[in-house]
């Protein structure tokens, strides 16, 4: 890993690693189906929200719950300048929380500059700079080009969630939290592989927990975002936060059979 704060002699470009097959590579097609996406979506209009839930499978699966997310942010797209993004790894393992040391994220429709400010800043002993387990990882690439559609332009904060306690993501979330200009979004599927009747009653309960911002219910069975929605959880208690589900289906609802399933949701938190 390299020290925060260590700097580059070269601009260095986070490729993107599922353009093609998570979401269109062609950024006229992306853009065409994340539009469509986020016009279908079915969301009231209310305050802006501070953080999101939101699922990260393939758009044919999950999209259109994304898009149930990202649509709340359209009516307030001028105050978000900043982005900071937590997901899971399922590529190469990391400890405690990795940050990437690209100067950009590209994605189909542009590049996403990296907020190396608040990297350089955020000086905790579990939080270092690791860029194998961002090299090839989806679970923050394909919220990009909904960010750059739904909110255009800001600044990424990219984390890769690894083996770390709830409470450390929670004091990360806290240390990066900001002011009306900071959006946070957590990355996460729900549950996997399970029958579709069985989903439906094990994702209704991580709905359920998350609603009363319960940590200890949720762990990796329920979601493989369980530590980065836990540490979500404890900071939106310690902030008073409210929560909305905004969505909750599975790929049996979406693109795919019934006899095994993942499960997705979307939800909102305002201050």
């Amino acid at each position: 890993m390299m020290r925060i704060g260590e700097e580059s002699v070269m601009t260095v470009i986070r490729e993107p690693a599922v353009a093609g097959h998570f979401y269109p590579a062609q950024a006229v097609e992306l853009s065409t189906t994340i539009q469509v996406l986020l016009d279908e979506a079915q969301t009231l209009e209310g305050p802006a929200p501070k953080a999101l839930i939101v699922p990260h499978a393939g758009y044919v699966y999950s999209g259109s719950v994304a898009a149930t997310a990202y649509a709340t942010l359209r009516p307030h797209r001028e105050q978000y300048r900043r982005v900071v993004l937590l997901g899971p790894c399922h590529r190469v393992h990391v400890r405690g929380l990795a940050l990437s040391g690209a100067d950009v994220f590209r994605t189909p429709l542009g590049d996403v500059p990296v907020d190396k400010e608040a990297i350089a800043a955020l000086d905790m002993p579990d939080v270092e700079v690791f860029e194998p387990t961002h090299q090839l990882e989806h679970s923050l690439e394909v919220h990009l080009p909904f960010l750059q559609t739904a909110i255009g332009s800001f600044s990424l904060v990219p984390l890769v969630v690894g083996d770390a306690p709830r409470e450390t993501v929670a004091d990360v979330i806290d240390a990066l939290w900001g002011g009306r200009e900071t959006l946070i979004v957590i990355s996460s599927d729900l549950s996997h592989y399970l029958a579709y009747d069985r989903a439906q009653a094990f994702d209704a309960a991580t709905c359920r927990a998350i609603q009363n911002l319960n940590p200890d219910s949720i762990d990796h069975e329920h979601a493989c975002g369980a530590t980065p929605i836990g540490g979500l959880l404890i900071a939106a208690k310690r902030h008073g936060m409210k929560v909305t589900t905004l969505d909750l289906r599975n790929s049996g609802d979406t693109a795919g059979g019934k006899h095994q399933v993942v499960g997705y949701g979307a939800w909102a938190f305002v201050e």
